[in-house]
This record gives C-alpha cells, structure tokens and sequence, in this order.
C-alpha cells in the first residue's frame, strides 16, 4: 500500500477533522472550520492544507503558511497530524517534507511546529534538523463532573456580557483582542491591525460560539474577555483569554472565563478545553483555579533555512 500526498479538495473536509481530533483529541475542529480556515486565511499567509492518502482514505494532513501578520519577515509555520491507527507508514515524513518544499519555495528562513512532548514525536522533529524551542500544555475540565468555582458578583463598575451583544459593531473587540495577541507570549510576535480580515478569520469563524465568548466591561470598555470555540458535540476550546493592560491585576479575566464556563455547562458543553505557554504563569494559575488539569504537553520546534 502507497502513501502519498496531494493538495486539499472541499470534499477532503470532514475526514481532515476527524483525523486532527483522533490526532490531538484537545483540538476542536469541524468539516466547517477546516473549510473556512482554507478559504478565508489572507493571502499573504500563503495558507494550505496537505493530504496524506492511502489507498484512496486520508490518513494524515499537514497545515502550512507564512506568519503574514508577523513584523519579523520569512517565518513560515507548520502542523503535521497523523490518525494515530496509520502511524509508521512514512506519512508524517511525506507531509513534512514537501511543506517544507513548499514554504523554503515562498522565501521563508525560519520553520515553526508544535510537537507532542514524547520521544517518539521530539525525535520526529529533531531527525528534520529542528530544535527545541518554548514548551505549552493543554488542560482539560470535566464539565459534568467537575466542580467550577461559584459565580461571583461582578464589581459595581463591571458588567459581563456576551460577544453577541456587540454583533452590531464587533470593533471594540477587535481591538483589545489586537492589544492582548501582541502580548501573548510565543517565538512568532503578532501584530493585528487588518479589521477586515480580523472579521473574516475570528469574528466570523464557525468555530466562535458568540453567546458563550464573555467580555468584561469597566464602565462601557471592554477590559478582558475569554474567546469560546465550541463544535456542536459537547466541546468547548478556549481560544484566547486576555486583560486590557490598564485593567490587569484585577481579576478581570478570571471572572469573565468562569463566567462563560458556568454558561457553556449550562448550554451542555460537557468538555472544556485550553492551551497555555509554560511561560504564562497568570493564565496557568487562573486555569489551575477554575480546575484544569494538564492533560498533554507540547514543544515548540524550530529549523534555520539558508
């Protein structure tokens, strides 16, 4: 039996899903979001998705492009997922290597990828000539079992609300998402100054449940606020949490997640899911609070082109 890759077809969508989610069962991924994430990344990022197929059944698929919204020049990323039962059959090996190909041809000099903190996924990497860089972990919460921290009353200047109720203009989260991304610790900086595409990627994403992302308003400004991608199957996946930095240090954040959590349980989520840099020791001890456990780790790899 041959492997072999080839680009991304629409039809490819659903299988691509179930691959990622058998791949990294944290991960939240639908037929929908595989397509919108093809079809609406910028230009500029170059963005594309490879199918590894075997005996006409994906079996694996690589995630590649540019940081276009990055100030640093030429670093290009990529994500290799494997269905976990078709392993060792030189498929992670092929998707690699022809993204590789593919971002080297773009004029990228420098190649990002998470890999599973295990020697068999670390040696992976490092026989590609990358190196270690940051570490991550995922943590996971039982939402029908586990025990969330009671509501708390909001401070007599704060008021919690849901994204839907800035639908009309969407803008003022725009930019506090862009004054916390650019403080979000990782190798690639990110700069979010496109509303437009902002709109396309984040506001509009499938994936982004508008009634369970909660904001934190101090006297009508959005100070903090936790994203909520949920799947329609019980998954919820923290996308993004963050604090204003004129209103850090006041619990904001914390109050805003527990906040959508209560409500995600309510709507019958039923698995919480989060990411967190090892570096972030707030977010770590907001995360432990509300009663998350680790539940894998990451390290992010790195290689040098030319």
């Amino acid at each position: 039996m041959t492997v072999i890759v080839r680009d991304f077809r629409p039809e490819d969508a659903a299988a691509l899903a179930q691959v990622r989610r058998q791949a990294l069962p944290v991960l939240v991924s639908t037929a929908e979001s595989v397509l919108h994430d093809v079809t609406h990344m910028h230009p500029d990022a170059h963005y594309g998705l490879l199918v590894a197929e075997e005996d006409g059944e994906a079996i694996g698929t690589a995630d590649a492009g540019l940081a276009h919204d990055s100030p640093v020049p030429g670093q290009g990323y990529l994500n290799v997922y494997v269905h976990p039962e078709r392993v060792h059959r030189g498929a992670g090996a092929l998707l690699a290597r022809t993204a590789e190909e593919r971002l080297a041809a773009l004029g990228a000099t420098a190649l990002f990828c998470w890999v599973l903190d295990t020697p068999a996924d670390r040696a992976f990497a490092e026989r590609r000539g990358y190196r270690a860089s940051r570490s991550s972990c995922f943590l996971s919460l039982d939402l029908v079992h586990g025990t969330l921290p009671p509501l708390a009353a909001p401070p007599a200047d704060v008021e919690l609300r849901a994204a839907a109720a800035f639908a009309d203009d969407p803008r003022p989260l725009f930019a506090l998402d862009a004054e916390t991304t650019a403080d979000e610790p990782g190798d690639i900086d990110a700069e979010l100054d496109d509303y437009e595409q902002w709109l396309r990627n984040t506001w509009h994403h499938p994936l982004l449940d508008h009634e369970l992302t909660t904001v934190a308003v101090v006297d009508g400004t959005p100070a903090a606020f936790t994203a909520a991608r949920t799947d329609g199957r019980g998954r919820y996946f923290t996308a993004m949490t963050g604090t204003a930095r004129a209103f850090r240090g006041r619990g904001l954040a914390k109050l805003a997640k527990n906040a959508s959590l209560h409500r995600a349980r309510a709507a019958g989520c039923t698995e919480a899911f989060t990411g967190n840099d090892a570096s972030n020791g707030p977010m770590l001890a907001v995360n432990k609070w509300l009663g998350y456990q680790v539940c894998a780790t990451e390290v992010r790899y790195v290689r040098e082109l030319g």
